[in-house]
């Protein structure tokens, strides 16, 4: 889902940057501005706001905006919804702490040497 987001930062604007007002991000998701306010208010989707109390969208929220109306097309309620999309955080946040752990026991490897002992004797 996320991973849909190009990894190129010269493409444009960052993945996490609030750059889209409401309206461009409405057509970009193809959905009506007043959607994505009603899963503001749901907790769906958190866009960042102007000193003026305007919603700014980034492109992961346009990403995420998209993938709440896959879900929904496909008969999945609002609920429902919200709480896949909390799983996938934490399965998110728990691969993450995975690979920091497997890094670290890899980084922490003891190499034993042991001298042989026919030689010298």
């Amino acid at each position: 889902m996320i991973s849909d987001i190009p990894a190129d930062p010269t493409a444009g604007p960052g993945a996490d940057e609030p750059v889209y007002v409401i309206s461009v991000a409405a057509t970009l998701a193809g959905l009506h501005p007043q959607t994505l306010r009603q899963y503001d208010r749901l907790g769906l989707v958190s866009p960042a706001r102007t000193s003026g109390r305007n919603r700014l969208y980034s492109l992961r929220d346009v990403v995420r905006l998209r993938d709440i109306q896959r879900l929904t097309d496909s008969g999945i309620n609002l609920s429902g919804i919200l709480r896949i999309l909390e799983l996938e955080n934490e399965l998110e946040i728990l691969r993450d702490r995975l690979n920091d752990l497997t890094r670290q026991q890899h980084s922490r490897a003891l190499v034993v040497w042991r001298p042989d002992r026919r030689r010298g004797a």
